[in-house]
């Protein structure tokens, strides 16, 4: 175990993250200091009482006698209390970055690294499954599920983490035997102020050391930019990975391996995702079969391009997840509609750029429905077939008296949900249990 016995410590953000650093200090009878800016954070009552702690804003004197600080990722680095600890020479990392020291001096065990703006949880759970389902032990976490180091407390032999491009901010160490970016588009830019580059740049950071990179042939921002050799491609058409010209197989190194007819996940953008996930496992050594057995019977996960409701012809897909431009241009893509498609859009845009959904909405068989904080700003995208309202549930109403037979109606936002959710998960439960009342209730 790394020692970090004689330091002072402190810690930025509770939560389930900040207490599993508390805990991974607390095992080495190092007792750190926690902030938080919120005055009544999520696992406050769980925290040890040998640790002190200050609530409501960054406290510059903890942080500037501090040796060592462990800061969330929801803090950026460019925080003015931030800036002046890096400018006194304090080391600042994250959770991540304590993970992999740890991981590294046990040179036996194997991290997979999956980042992207879109479908990272997925592939990481899937994935997750693939090497359960051969018989390894795989622990999983980092982004989603598990707080990193509290994988360490068991014996695993593969962990499998989904990174935020904010974790990967503050990690130097990580030694993957195989990462991946999975795609690139504008997400966080209120995070990321000189534009995509600087998000592209935090996300790339995923390769350094990486023993095999699995890039995206047809997004080349997913391409080392250090021009890595070992690299294996997937793509829709091209690459070590892709799908047939009909999309009905899935093909690895020049052989078709799956019937997507076989696989329950549905949409060109999830084939691509089991693409990925199969290019890890073969850089695993799983064995090719077992893979092919697990991506087929993968049930996808909730809120993501998920088919919640269908009744007289008319389905209603939840992608609740979609948080940004990318992933409903992913799901614009992918969905299949012999009707007519609405769409709801809506929330907070996070000051992305929406003109590259333009093209999508050149169709005669779609109508928009804009909702939330930036209705307005996205309603100027198509004025003409768009219809503006202030809550997803008013725009739901409107639709469910309008659609009929082979229409389908998504929900997927291409923004954060905070302005009037609690969280995409809120919104998305919502949307189906509008759909299922609104069209139960008839078109009266």
């Amino acid at each position: 175990m790394v020692s970090y016995q004689g330091k002072n410590v402190v810690i930025i953000g509770l939560g389930i993250t900040g207490l599993s650093c508390v805990d991974y200090f607390l095992d080495q009878n190092v007792i750190p200091k926690v902030i938080d800016t919120r005055l009544k954070p999520q696992g406050l009552e769980q925290l040890d009482n040998r640790v002190n702690y200050h609530l409501g804003d960054l406290n510059i004197d903890w942080l500037l006698k501090a040796d060592l600080i462990i800061t969330s990722p929801g803090i950026a680095l460019s925080t003015p209390e931030l800036k002046k600890a890096a400018e006194k020479g304090i080391e600042i990392i994250g959770d991540i970055e304590l993970f992999c020291r740890e991981v590294n001096l046990q040179p036996n065990k194997k991290i997979v690294a999956i980042t992207g703006a879109n479908g990272k949880t997925t592939v990481t759970t899937l994935v997750g499954d693939i090497i359960k389902s051969s018989g390894i032990k795989v622990g999983v976490g980092g982004n989603i599920g598990e707080p990193a180091l509290s994988l360490l407390k068991q014996e695993y032999d593969v962990y499998v983490l989904e990174l935020s491009s904010f974790q990967l901010e503050t990690t130097y160490s990580l030694q993957a035997t195989v990462a991946t970016i999975l795609n690139i588009s504008e997400d966080h830019m209120d995070r990321y102020p000189l534009g995509l580059m600087q998000y592209v740049e935090a996300k790339q950071r995923i390769y350094h050391n990486a023993k095999y990179c699995v890039i995206n042939h047809d997004d080349k921002l997913t391409i080392p930019t250090d021009k890595q050799s070992n690299c294996v491609s997937f793509g829709v058409n091209k690459g070590d990975y892709h799908l047939d010209v009909h999309y009905e197989h899935l093909i690895a190194q020049k052989q078709s391996v799956l019937d997507t007819k076989m696989i329950k996940l549905i949409g060109c953008h999830n084939y691509l995702n089991a693409l990925a996930a199969l290019a890890i496992a073969d850089k695993l050594n799983i064995p090719r079969q077992s893979s092919l057995a697990t991506i087929a019977s993968f049930q996808g996960l909730p809120h993501r391009f998920e088919l919640v409701f269908e009744q007289n012809g008319v389905k209603w897909i939840n992608d609740s997840k979609a948080t940004n431009v990318g992933s409903t241009e992913a799901a614009l893509k992918s969905v299949i509609c012999h009707g007519k498609l609405y769409l709801l859009l809506g929330g907070d845009g996070k000051s992305a750029d929406f003109s590259p959904l333009l093209p999508y909405l050149q169709n005669n068989n779609l109508e928009v429905f804009c909702f939330g904080r930036d209705r307005y700003l996205l309603g100027k995208l198509a004025p003409n077939i768009t219809t503006i309202t202030e809550t997803m549930a008013e725009s739901m109403q409107i639709i469910a008296q309008k659609a009929i037979s082979n229409d389908v109606v998504l929900l997927s936002p291409a923004c954060a949900s905070l302005d009037q959710f609690k969280n995409y998960i809120e919104r998305g439960n919502q949307f189906a249990k509008l759909a299922k009342k609104y069209v139960q209730r008839g078109k009266k």
